[in-house]
């Protein structure tokens, strides 16, 4: 079935905190300084196991507001501290009073959410007794584990109340909240969105991850010939985003693309037919050909399966020049908020006509056919990015972003609104 042409999703601003440090400013710096924010492992009580975290520096010490204290968890102490950056806070106000709060939808995605906090919740009842089946009063799961907190608590701290949900996909939660933000707006529950993603570490990724061994004990190498697997991250990322009329213009979402592998709970199908689909999608609802694409940020985990895949289906639509690279090299992992991470990185690439190379990759794959940069180059043209987020059970989003400017004649909200 042909996907209709969308109209582009302008992002009016937008914030990143990552391991690379708070701000969309400090990020980029890092990035062009080729700076890691991964180190060795000394989350929490964790000492017994080898690998690398992209760990946030300060959450710890964010205070919550009286009034959302029940809110009170490391995601969502992550979430305040991200708002905090960028005068992001600011952009988000001129929204609400130019189309009221109830017209400003709040879309985020999240794997774990605030699970950290049932774990200390577990935690402190098996010390006081192992037989124990109370939790301590301070826990409040559905402001804290529950999937919806962060979303919940977002739109609380930014005083909106229109349309709200999270999205709960795994490593393309907060790609997919671009495409159901698109929707929304088209269909017109709401005139405009605050989007993102906050995932947080926590001992069950940590650990869980590790049983399934893709944990790394070496910094993620993606298409590395010796890569070894991830280096979990935390982040928090947020863009507010409105749909393009004839007096707006800027970075916007151009396209998207989402499908289901439906093969296998964990890994991905071997000949990247999922994310095949999800790019060309994105491509085609973007009216572009894959021709057009000057660069793609891959998801890029640096297990062996999932970049095996990606690079099958990279190489089948785009062939082996197409300059491509994965930025988790410098964030880790960041699971549910990878998708923000990765669209804001995408951004930066078209702003600064730079492309950042695969950190930490030294020998690339031979299995892997894509052309992946080794190192950065600047001085280039990009006009269109594609950005790709797979998650585990095969739930994938692709991206296409590129830089359009205000039109001259107002154009229909959406023209093909279904997937």
């Amino acid at each position: 079935m042909t996907k209709a042409r969308i109209t582009p999703l302008i992002i009016t601003d937008h914030t990143l905190t990552t391991a690379l440090g708070c701000g969309s400013k400090i990020n980029l710096a890092g990035l062009k300084q080729s700076k890691t924010g991964l180190t060795p492992c000394s989350f929490h009580t964790i000492s017994d196991l080898d690998t690398w975290t992209g760990e946030v520096c300060g959450v710890d010490d964010i205070v919550l507001d009286e009034a959302l204290k029940k809110y009170d968890c490391r995601n969502n102490r992550l979430a305040q501290l991200g708002l905090q950056q960028d005068d992001f806070i600011k952009s988000v106000e001129k929204a609400s009073a130019k189309y009221g709060p109830s017209r400003v939808g709040v879309f985020i995605g999240t794997s774990t959410s605030g699970i950290q906090q049932t774990e200390m919740a577990y935690e402190q009842a098996l010390k006081e007794n192992e037989e124990t089946e109370v939790l301590p009063d301070w826990f409040h799961y559905p402001e804290t584990q529950n999937v919806y907190s962060c979303s919940d608590f977002v739109q609380r701290y930014l005083a909106l109340s229109g349309v709200s949900y999270s999205i709960s996909t795994a490593c393309s939660s907060s790609a997919k909240v671009f495409a159901a933000a698109h929707r929304a707006i088209a269909s017109g529950l709401c005139d405009a969105a605050v989007v993102g993603g906050v995932d947080t570490l926590c001992l069950t990724t940590l650990y869980g991850f590790n049983s399934l061994q893709v944990t790394s004990s070496d910094i993620c190498r993606p298409s590395d010939a010796q890569r070894g697997g991830i280096s979990i991250g935390e982040a928090a990322g947020f863009a507010l985003v409105e749909m393009q009329n004839d007096s707006n213009g800027g970075i916007a979402i151009l396209g998207y693309g989402e499908s289901s592998d439906a093969y296998h709970m964990s890994s991905p199908h071997p000949e990247g037919r999922g994310a095949f689909i999800a790019m060309s999608e994105a491509i085609e609802r973007a009216n572009l050909q894959a021709a057009d694409i000057d660069y793609v940020n891959l998801h890029g985990t640096a297990t062996p399966a999932n970049d095996t895949a990606e690079g099958k289906a990279v190489s089948r639509l785009f062939g082996n020049s197409l300059p491509c690279s994965s930025t988790k090299g410098w964030t880790g992992h960041t699971l549910g908020a990878a998708g923000i991470v990765e669209v804001i990185f995408s951004a930066f690439s078209i702003q600064e006509n730079w492309l950042p190379q695969s950190l930490n990759t030294q020998n690339v794959d031979a299995d892997i056919e894509a052309n992946i940069l080794l190192q950065p180059q600047s001085h280039l043209p990009i006009n269109y990015v594609v950005s790709n987020s797979f998650g585990f059970g095969g739930s994938n989003c692709s991206l296409v972003i590129g830089e359009v400017k205000a039109t001259t004649s107002k154009q229909g909200k959406e023209e093909g609104a279904t997937q």
